[in-house]
């Protein structure tokens, strides 16, 4: 079976993002590679769940408040 390979990505950085990245991998002792990973990850849910919510109004489906949600969840656990 074939190994499956990561994707190299290569992007520009600001010193200052740069050297902030740098000093936490050297202080926890993990690669800058690992911490652009995490934050990339991160923010790509927040980016997925952001247009998925304006797929969602675009299409005019009914949306329902944290409290409706809170409550129909609760309503289920009865």
């Amino acid at each position: 079976m074939a190994k499956v390979m990561d994707k190299l990505i290569a992007y520009r950085v600001p010193k200052d993002i740069d050297k902030r990245l740098s000093e936490l991998a050297k202080r926890t002792h993990r690669t800058k590679t690992f911490y652009a990973r995490q934050a990339l990850l991160e923010k790509l849910e927040e980016f997925e769940d952001y247009y998925e919510a304006i797929q969602v109004l675009e299409r005019n489906e009914k949306t329902h408040s944290q409290a409706e949600v809170e409550r129909m969840i609760d309503d289920m656990d009865d």
